[in-house]
C-alpha cells in the first residue's frame, strides 16, 4: 500500500506523524497504518516532531511516552500550543494508569497501550480513526459557529442601517409636520400638530439610540427616557409652558417593541401634565418613575401636583391621546390605572420585562 487512496477525485490520504525513538517500532506501526491508507510519516524525537508539526499537514499525531531525555507527557504540551495543533494519541507501554490519566488530562484524546504481542497497532488504527472523525466534526462546528456569527454580524448591521434610515426618515416627517404646525392659523390645528410630532420623535427616539448601540435588539429605558423626556421639555417650551421635568429610572433594558409603547404612554401622559394639570400661569413639576417591582415585572408612573384626574369623566381633548395610551398598554400585555386618594394625578402602568 502507498499511502494514496485510489481515485482522481477521492481526498488526499489523512497524513499520521507518529513519534516513537524504536525505529523497528515505527516502521511496523507504518505499515499497519498505511494498509488503513493513512499516510505515515516517523519522527525519532520530540524535537524533530515539533519540527515537522511546525511545518504544518499533518492530521493526527501518535505519541510514544518513552523517547530519549524526555517523556511523550513534556512534549504534549508543546505540541497542544501550536496553532491547529492536530489531535495527539497517547502510545505508553507503562502500566500505571496514572500516565494515561495525566496524558488525557494534557490534552491528548486518547490513548493506547502498547502490549508485546503487536495488537496495540490495529487498536492505534482505530484510535486514529476515531481522532480524525472527532476533529472533522469539531472543526466543521468551529466553521457552522464561524459563519453564524458573520451572519449575525451583517445582519445586526444591516439592522443598524435600517435603524438608522428609519431614525431619518421619522426624523424629516417630524419636521414636516412642524412646517405645517407653523403654516396653519387654528390653535386645534397647531395643537394636533405638536402633539402628532411629539409622537413621531418619541418613536425616531428609539431608532437612534438601536443604531449607535452595540445591541440593535433592545434598549436602556433609563437613558432613553431621559432623551425624551428633554425633547418634550424644549418642545413644550417652545410652545409657551413650562413646567420642570424629573426622571427617576432604575436600570431596565427593554426589548425595542416594547420600548416604542413605553415611549409613546410616556409622550402622552407627560404631554397631558402639560396641558391640563396646573392652571394657565401657574408652573408645577411633573414626575416620571420607572421602577423594578420583581425580576421581572416593570412599573411606569407619572404623576403630578396639578387638579387632579383619576381617569374618570369628561375627556378633554379629543380623546385621541387616551385611545393611544389604551392601545400601547394592551402592546405591553396591561393596563392603565389612576391612584386615587392622593393630590393631582399618578397613572400607572405594570408591565412584564
Amino acid at each position: 500500500m502507498t499511502g494514496e487512496r485510489v481515485g482522481a477525485d477521492a481526498a488526499p490520504a489523512a497524513r499520521i506523524l507518529y513519534i516513537d525513538d524504536d525505529p523497528g517500532l515505527g516502521r511496523l506501526v507504518r505499515r499497519a497504518l498505511e494498509a488503513r491508507g493513512y499516510t505515515v510519516e516517523l519522527c525519532a524525537s520530540g524535537a524533530d516532531g515539533l519540527s515537522r508539526l511546525a511545518q504544518g499537514g499533518i492530521d493526527a499525531v501518535a505519541l510514544d511516552h518513552h523517547m530519549p531525555g524526555q517523556t511523550g507527557l513534556d512534549l504534549l504540551p508543546e505540541i497542544r500550543a501550536l496553532p491547529q495543533a492536530p489531535p495527539v494519541i497517547y502510545v505508553t507501554g507503562s502500566e500505571d494508569s496514572r500516565v494515561a490519566v495525566a496524558a488525557l488530562k494534557a490534552g491528548a484524546v486518547d490513548y493506547v497501550w502498547k502490549d508485546v504481542q503487536g495488537q496495540f497497532r490495529e487498536l492505534l488504527g482505530e484510535a486514529v480513526a476515531t481522532a480524525l472523525g472527532q476533529e472533522a466534526l469539531r472543526r466543521d462546528k468551529e466553521r457552522a459557529e464561524a459563519e453564524m456569527r458573520e451572519a449575525r454580524d451583517r445582519a445586526e448591521l444591516l439592522l443598524r442601517e435600517v435603524n438608522h434610515r428609519v431614525a431619518n426618515s421619522l426624523a424629516l416627517v417630524a419636521a414636516l409636520a412642524h412646517m405645517q404646525r407653523n403654516a396653519v392659523t387654528d390653535p386645534a390645528a397647531k395643537a394636533a400638530l405638536d402633539e402628532m410630532q411629539a409622537r413621531i420623535s418619541a418613536i425616531a427616539g428609539i431608532h437612534r439610540r438601536l443604531y449607535t448601540s452595540d445591541d440593535v435588539e433592545s434598549v436602556e429605558l433609563d437613558a432613553y427616557l431621559g432623551s425624551l423626556l428633554e425633547e418634550l421639555q424644549a418642545a413644550m417650551r417652545a410652545s409657551g409652558r413650562d413646567h420642570a421635568i424629573r426622571l427617576r429610572a432604575a436600570p431596565v433594558r427593554l426589548s425595542t417593541d416594547k420600548a416604542v409603547s413605553v415611549g409613546v404612554v410616556v409622550t402622552e401622559l407627560v404631554t397631558n401634565a402639560y396641558k391640563y394639570a396646573y392652571p394657565l400661569d401657574t408652573s408645577g413639576e411633573i414626575r416620571v418613575e420607572v421602577a423594578l417591582e420583581a425580576a421581572d415585572t416593570v412599573l411606569l408612573a407619572v404623576e403630578d401636583d396639578g387638579i387632579g384626574w383619576t381617569g374618570e369623566g369628561t375627556i378633554r381633548g379629543t380623546g385621541l391621546g387616551s385611545r393611544i395610551v389604551r392601545a400601547m398598554a394592551q402592546n405591553l400585555r396591561s393596563e392603565l390605572a389612576y391612584v386615587r386618594g392622593r393630590p393631582g394625578t399618578r397613572a400607572v402602568l405594570a408591565f412584564q420585562s
